[in-house]
């Protein structure tokens, strides 16, 4: 295995990590030898990607955990560290984005909830698992933001003010936990995920060929360079950045 890329000894932990991206991310690390902590609310969707993950000879913990409350992240890290003395790698890469059929039908729940999973809940993640790596061996967090983020469109406000947050939370987390530990960004585009099994897919293909340059939705596996990048060795002078994987969408 080339060395730039070999994550023997790591210990990731990947929330939203048992599907789409996460899954794929997930994967990645462990067939690079890393052992992964592997979370999301539902704990038999967790099992199923680590039970993937000890078929190739790795270690895994399924935790089941939701994002937005700052009590079961504590957890969740307390259980990390109990079974694997560290994190190397934290990708914050759980989300949420609820339809809603007008602004004013939004309620205030609604909103504090979407909130909570796309910006308090890495925020805190962030907080507890970047001070015990600057504390240590240092590390690498990655986020996952959207396009939502500098391309605001309409039905996705509360989420995409929350992925513009957490842009800026990179830069910021970035020279809070330096140098030790390396804070960047993943802003991916369309990517046909579970969640694109909702869209009105012949619309979505007939606006790729104008909106996206690579005409087409992204694939899960097409986000993993990055997230290897960043992780790893390669990206060792990458920090505060926020990395565009999006088909060049306008």
């Amino acid at each position: 295995m080339d060395n730039l890329f070999d994550f023997s000894g790591k210990v990731a932990m990947i929330t939203g990590g048992s599907r789409g991206l996460g899954r794929s991310m997930a994967l990645a690390f462990a067939e690079r030898g890393a052992d992964v902590v592997v979370t999301s609310r539902k704990i038999e969707n967790c099992e199923s990607v680590a039970n993937e993950i000890k078929a190739m000879g790795r270690d895994a913990l399924a935790y089941a955990c939701h994002v937005g409350r700052w009590d079961e992240l504590e957890q969740l890290v307390d259980a990390a560290y109990s079974r694997f003395g560290k994190v190397d790698i934290l990708v914050n890469n759980a989300g949420m984005s609820p339809l809603y059929p007008k602004l004013s039908a939004v309620s205030e729940e609604l909103f504090d909830k979407v909130v909570g999973v796309n910006l308090k809940g890495p925020y805190r993640l962030s907080a507890l698992v970047g001070e015990r790596m600057a504390q240590g061996d240092g590390g690498s967090i990655i986020n996952v933001s959207s396009n939502a983020a500098t391309s605001p469109s309409p039905n996705s406000e509360p989420y995409g003010a929350c992925k513009a947050g957490i842009n800026s939370l990179t830069l910021s987390l970035a020279h809070a936990w330096a140098p030790k530990v390396r804070v960047n960004c993943i802003q991916p585009g369309p990517f046909l995920t579970d969640i694109s099994k909702a869209w009105d897919l012949e619309a979505f293909n007939r606006s790729a060929k104008t909106n996206i340059a690579l005409q087409r939705g992204g694939e899960p596996e097409e986000v993993v360079g990055a997230a290897l990048y960043l992780a790893g060795p390669t990206g060792s002078y990458t920090t505060g950045a926020v990395i565009r994987i999006d088909g060049g969408s306008r």
